[in-house]
């Protein structure tokens, strides 16, 4: 077997997260229209205003924020992302339970229909499975999430842990997420091998005596000691000279 076990970020790496934001605001209002009301088009448009409002607000408030359980962050997030897409579209908003009901459900809907992999990430992941690589993600995306998106790329049964912040306790805000990460799944750091495209998680996971590789399509950057690639399709020649 491989000496590497390989934790795979999704947007960025595996997901183009430009291709999967229009197919994102399409099928919310796909799926909100008919139950709440208003039309498919107005729901996609203030989809994008209202989802980009709460990223900001959570690169703001919830940076290195690893003292928190995942769900006091979540719950309130899915509350706030349909009460203010109501909000802004003159709709009644429902009760919290109700509403987070209703968010829950259009994110099953949603992340079952996505679809968008970088050119060649179907291919190397099934290489990579092939080859007798134990892979896994190490995202912050919810493992549902993860299911729904790599389900509809048809890989899913690549991976053996769908890692993000609801298996693991805590937000990806820093190397907490990746040491409870390597203790649930009991692989050592030296046998690690995560491929994000954020220089930061480069950082924490280095520390840790993981082994980094950044996919970044232009240097130079800051890789944070680690190895750089210009996309996953390019992993299995990397990993052939690593070894």
């Amino acid at each position: 077997m491989p000496r590497w076990t390989i934790f795979l970020d999704d947007g960025g790496v595996m997901s183009n997260n430009r291709v999967r934001g229009p197919q994102w605001q399409r099928l919310v209002g796909e799926f909100f229209a008919p139950r709440l009301g208003g039309t498919p088009e107005a729901w996609a448009a203030v989809n994008r205003v209202v989802a980009d409002r709460l990223f900001a607000e959570y690169e703001r408030d919830w940076a290195g924020r690893t003292d928190v359980p995942f769900e006091d962050y979540w719950t309130p997030y899915q509350i706030r992302w349909l009460s203010g897409m109501c909000e802004a579209l003159s709709l009644p908003i429902p009760p919290p339970k109700e509403a987070y009901r209703l968010a829950e459900e259009a994110t099953v809907h949603v992340t079952h229909r996505v679809n968008a992999a970088f050119p060649g990430v179907v291919e190397v992941v099934r290489e990579l499975h092939g080859q007798g690589y134990s892979l896994h993600t190490a995202s912050g995306e919810r493992s549902g999430e993860l299911n729904g998106y790599l389900t509809n790329m048809g890989i899913r049964d690549c991976f053996t842990h769908l890692y993000g912040p609801d298996l693991i306790g805590t937000l990806k805000q820093g190397p907490a997420y990746y040491e409870r990460l390597l203790a649930d799944c009991g692989v050592a750091p030296a046998d690690a091998l995560f491929v994000d495209d954020s220089p930061l998680v480069m950082r924490w996971v280095t520390h840790l005596g993981a082994t980094g590789v950044l996919v970044h399509p232009a240097l130079p950057i800051d890789t944070q000691g680690a190895h750089v690639i210009s996309r996953l399709a390019d992993l299995p020649i990397f990993l052939d000279e690593l070894d």
